[in-house]
């Protein structure tokens, strides 16, 4: 069965650490470049002044940047979420909302700079927004980016 956009966010809403974190995936686009998601902030999710735990707020963002160049770049390339970065602005409280973008150009200056298996590393910037939707936190997060040592072993022979 093939990974769809709508299935792999059914998935991921479905996936035990996100359904008892209260993470929501709401959408991934048709093509891959956007994702977006929500983090309810209820009993378990928050910490001990009920605002938002640190640890969700990291959760809803964990995987979704390498997720979206992983697609992008397809079966040829080893890509991973390496590091992150969370500036905390203000209580998060009820519904928090993170979206990822990662462009098509985006994508493909990865490809190019990741051929012949070279290691790329690149940091992505996203913001949590609450329901008035001012800036609860600043999140960046690295992502690990390489051509898959058998197809750059194949290109070269």
């Amino acid at each position: 069965m093939r990974v769809t956009p709508r299935r792999l966010a059914l998935g991921m809403s479905l996936w035990a650490p996100n359904l008892f974190s209260g993470i929501r995936v709401r959408r991934f686009s048709d093509d891959w470049t956007e994702a977006t998601v929500e983090l309810h902030v209820n009993l378990i999710t928050r910490n001990y002044v009920k605002t938002a735990f640190g640890g969700s707020l990291s959760s809803m963002t964990d995987p979704y940047f390498f997720m979206l160049v992983m697609h992008q770049l397809g079966r040829d390339y080893v890509v991973w979420d390496t590091r992150g970065e969370i500036e905390f602005l203000k209580p998060g409280r009820g519904v928090l909302t993170a979206h990822f973008q990662v462009s098509r150009e985006k994508a493909e200056e990865l490809r190019e700079r990741a051929r012949g298996g070279v290691k790329v590393l690149e940091w992505f910037d996203t913001e949590v927004r609450d329901a008035a939707g001012d800036v609860v936190a600043r999140v960046r997060r690295e992502v690990y980016v390489r051509e898959k040592r058998r197809v750059s072993e194949t290109a070269r022979a």
